[in-house]
C-alpha cells in the first residue's frame, strides 16, 4: 500500500455531538512529523476552533504512537526560519485555539509530540505510553514550549532530570506528578476521551470556553495578576449580560435545584 497520501497524513474528522476529531495519521513513522504535516495540523486547528459545530477536539495519533517528534530527515527546512511562521505552526495554533482540546496519548510523545502533548488541556494516556524529551541528546533546541510548559507543571527538578538526562515519563508516572489526567488501557484511549468531552459539551459552551482562556491566561501570570484577570473577566462577562439572560440563569439554577413538586399540591 505505501505511505498515505500526503493529504490524509492528518486526518480532520467531526461527529455530530460537537466532537472534532484530529488524527496524526503516519503510522508506519511512529507519525513524525514533516513540515507540510505541522502546517496541516495548524491549519486543522485553526478550522475547527472557527467552527461552531465543534465544540471539544480530541488529538490522536494512528498505530503505536501518538507523535515520535519531527522527521529529521528535513531538520534544516524544519526548524531554520520558519519556525516563526505561526500559520503553519501547531503549538501556537492550539495555545490560540479556544476550544478544550484533549490528548489522547497511546505509544511514544517525544520531542516535538511531547511538546504537542503539552498544549493539550486535558490529557487522557493508554496504559504503557510514554513522554520523552530528547532534544538535549540530539542537539536540538526546543521552541514549542517545553522548557518551559514542563516545569511548571510536574516542578523544576523533575523537569530538570526529564529533560538534561532523557528520562522518559510513563503514563503511570505521568498522573502521579499531574501531567497526566486518566490513564486507561489501550482499547479504552478513546473511549475515555470521549467520555470527558461528553461532560464538557453538557455545559455553558460560552463559560467552557472563557473559563479555557481565564485559567490558560492565567497560567502566565503571577498570581496577583492572575487573580486581578479572574476578576476583570468576571466584571466583562456580568457587565455583558442583559437582564433577561440574568433570569435565564437564575430560572435555570432554579429548575436545577427544584424537586418534583408533589401531586398533592
Amino acid at each position: 500500500m505505501g505511505e498515505p497520501k500526503p493529504e490524509c497524513l492528518i486526518l480532520v474528522t467531526r461527529d455530530p455531538n460537537g466532537i472534532g476529531y484530529i488524527t496524526i495519521n503516519r503510522p508506519k513513522s511512529l507519525n513524525s512529523l514533516t513540515k507540510s504535516m505541522m502546517t496541516d495540523m495548524a491549519q486543522a486547528f485553526k478550522s475547527l476552533d472557527k467552527d461552531p459545530s465543534v465544540r471539544v477536539i480530541i488529538l490522536s495519533g494512528s498505530g503505536r504512537s501518538f507523535c515520535s517528534g519531527v522527521d529529521l530527515t528535513a531538520a534544516e527546512d524544519v526548524f531554520k526560519g520558519d519556525v516563526k511562521d505561526i500559520e503553519s505552526d501547531p503549538v501556537a495554533q492550539m495555545e490560540r485555539c479556544r476550544k478544550p482540546i484533549i490528548g489522547a496519548i497511546s505509544g511514544f510523545a517525544v520531542t516535538a509530540g511531547f511538546e504537542i502533548a503539552l498544549a493539550c488541556d486535558i490529557l487522557v494516556a493508554a496504559k504503557g505510553a510514554k513522554f520523552m524529551d530528547t532534544h538535549a541528546r540530539f542537539g536540538i533546541f526546543p521552541s514549542w514550549g517545553l522548557s518551559q510548559k514542563l516545569s511548571r507543571i510536574i516542578g523544576a527538578n523533575r523537569a530538570r532530570e526529564v529533560s538534561i538526562s532523557v528520562m522518559p515519563v510513563t503514563a503511570e508516572q505521568g498522573e502521579r506528578w499531574g501531567l497526566v489526567n486518566h490513564v486507561v488501557e489501550v482499547g479504552d484511549l478513546l473511549k475515555k476521551a470521549k467520555e470527558v468531552a461528553e461532560a464538557i459539551i453538557k455545559n455553558n459552551q460560552d463559560l467552557v470556553l472563557r473559563y479555557k482562556a481565564v485559567i490558560n491566561d492565567g497560567l502566565k501570570l503571577d498570581l496577583g495578576h492572575a487573580l486581578q484577570l479572574e476578576k476583570e473577566s468576571a466584571h466583562n462577562y456580568y457587565n455583558g449580560m442583559t437582564k433577561e439572560q440574568f433570569k435565564k440563569m437564575q430560572e435555570f439554577i432554579a429548575g436545577r435545584g427544584a424537586k418534583k413538586p408533589s401531586p398533592k399540591l
